[in-house]
């Protein structure tokens, strides 16, 4: 017995995801910084934004606790890194035990549409790092030493730049040339790497699927 999926109905589902693009196999950028140790989803994206039901709008509500002195957008806390003015770039980094709390896919969403391309920390919630390689957001996990080498080199320049190298899996300081490797799924690699959603990736071995099918008739 086979069973029948529209593909193209499943995949306009999809549409919205901003996805990881074919060439950001190497993402060089400045970082931003948030030196703090379990960072939970709650405070990435507070639970009383969560009513849209698209992915599209949610970076403006980034950290939205931490931003805003009483959740008053015309009161910027300017000290904290996303509202100091020294910090730019694709990536952020972040304390151990990033994304903890409670399993909302919002979270990634908020980093991905606030225009974050990858996250950095020595450790990250297993249902935060699905979430995130979900939506196209490279979760990159590195040990406790080389996070806080990455936190130094920012400190001494606002401007240091890191480079993340997807397909040979290493994360690098430019300005020291230190570098260390990390692992991910290789399922979601190969996904991140022709930016295909789960749907895309059915649809690239789709002539595989009707093979097995045909043979097991």
């Amino acid at each position: 017995m086979s069973i029948n999926i529209n593909i193209t109905d499943e995949k306009k589902k999809n549409v919205s995801i901003t996805k990881f693009q074919s060439e950001r196999k190497i993402i060089q950028s400045a970082a931003v910084p948030i030196e703090l140790e379990n960072i939970d989803t709650d405070q990435i994206i507070p639970a009383r934004f969560l009513k849209a039901t698209t992915r599209d709008g949610f970076g403006k509500n980034l950290f939205r606790d931490w931003r805003y002195e009483n959740n008053n957008e015309t009161k910027p806390i300017k000290d904290f890194a996303l509202n100091n003015t020294i910090y730019s770039g694709k990536i952020l980094v972040a304390g151990k035990n990033f994304g903890c709390g409670s399993s909302r896919e919002h979270a990634a969403w908020a980093i991905k549409d606030y225009g974050f391309d990858a996250v950095v920390s020595s450790f990250f919630a297993d249902i935060f790092k699905n979430n995130a390689l979900n939506n196209f957001l490279l979760p990159v996990q590195i040990s406790d030493e080389f996070l806080q080498k990455i936190f130094k080199a920012i400190k001494e320049d606002a401007n240091a730049e890191l480079e993340i190298n997807l397909e040979e899996q290493y994360i690098k300081i430019i300005s020291t040339a230190e570098q260390e490797n990390f692992e991910i799924n290789k399922y979601k690699k190969t996904c991140l790497l022709n930016g295909y959603d789960d749907i895309d990736y059915l649809l690239n071995i789709k002539n595989k699927i009707e093979a097995f099918e045909a043979a097991t008739v």
